[in-house]
């Protein structure tokens, strides 16, 4: 079921090794007999209709989830909610206009999590992460925004702070859950951008949830398509093919590539299109 191209980006131990893995609830399969080794620095499109389990692998490689069977390791390792060095982008949704926090203040989420202010610090701790902080506001272009509330910004100012948040640890590992939802074109492209200069600067391995494939096609080194418990892993002129997806979705799928961007007719409930 799986296509395993040649890759060609660095061969380190894998970042993300799934191999046999299998998430249920109850009768529902989400997938099964799912392998994917995904190295340093690579960047992944998960794809699929919604309810096909595309959060769900993300909550496996976040720890909030675990799998029905089979293995999930992050840099080698088992995977648990303390996993470290695994920053999390998640879909945009505003914040209300009221809300105090400033975009130093979300940032730094990201390193205390829910211990923010709540655990005394010695002075050169708290310097090192100021100066971590202002490096991941630096990452983002969004050094003016350190001081601006955060119910105050636009929705690309705002995901340029969830951005900022996800990489103040450093991550080796970037999870994004369709982070482009609902945003204009141009911070669509802005954000794409972002995520797309962290991974080739610091070697960081991205799994990127979207229906919008064509936003980030210029990026993408792999596809995982999701549907209904089958699956495709390859190139993305592997896997947008109609041939693979009339056989994902067991249906008359059609695919055309108009300019670079591909279009999908015929898919139900979300099939991934631009």
């Amino acid at each position: 079921m799986i296509v395993e191209p040649a890759r060609a980006v660095d061969r380190h131990a894998d970042t993300v090794s799934l191999r046999g893995a299998r998430l249920a609830f109850g009768d529902r399969v989400l997938w099964d007999d799912l392998n994917l080794s995904a190295s340093r620095g690579e960047f992944i499109a998960v794809l699929g209709p919604n309810g096909s389990g595309k959060t769900s692998l993300l909550k496996v490689l976040l720890g909030q989830l675990a799998l029905s069977a089979g293995v999930a390791l992050v840099d080698g390792k088992p995977i648990t909610s303390c996993s470290g060095r695994i920053g999390y982008v998640p879909q945009h949704h505003p914040m209300d206009a009221d809300v105090m926090l400033r975009g130093r203040d979300m940032v730094r989420l990201g390193i205390d999590g829910q211990r923010w202010g709540a655990i005394p610090l010695r002075s050169a701790e708290r310097a090192r992460r100021r100066a971590a902080v202002r490096h991941a506001l630096r990452q983002v272009n969004g050094e003016h925004l350190a001081d601006v509330r955060v119910g105050k910004m636009s929705g690309g100012e705002l995901q340029r702070i969830r951005i900022a948040a996800a990489l103040v640890s450093d991550p080796m590992l970037l999870l994004c859950d369709e982070p482009l939802l609902t945003l204009d074109p141009a911070n669509v492209k802005l954000v794409s951008a972002l995520i797309d200069s962290r991974r080739r600067d610091a070697g960081t391995m991205v799994i990127f949830v979207t229906h919008e494939i064509n936003a980030i096609l210029p990026y993408v080194d792999r596809v995982l398509y999701l549907v209904d418990g089958r699956f495709r892993v390859g190139t993305v002129d592997q896997v947008m093919t109609s041939e693979t997806l009339s056989e994902l979705y067991r249906a008359d799928i059609q695919v055309v590539k108009v300019k670079g961007s591909y279009v999908v007719v015929g898919a139900p409930d979300g099939g991934c299109d631009g």
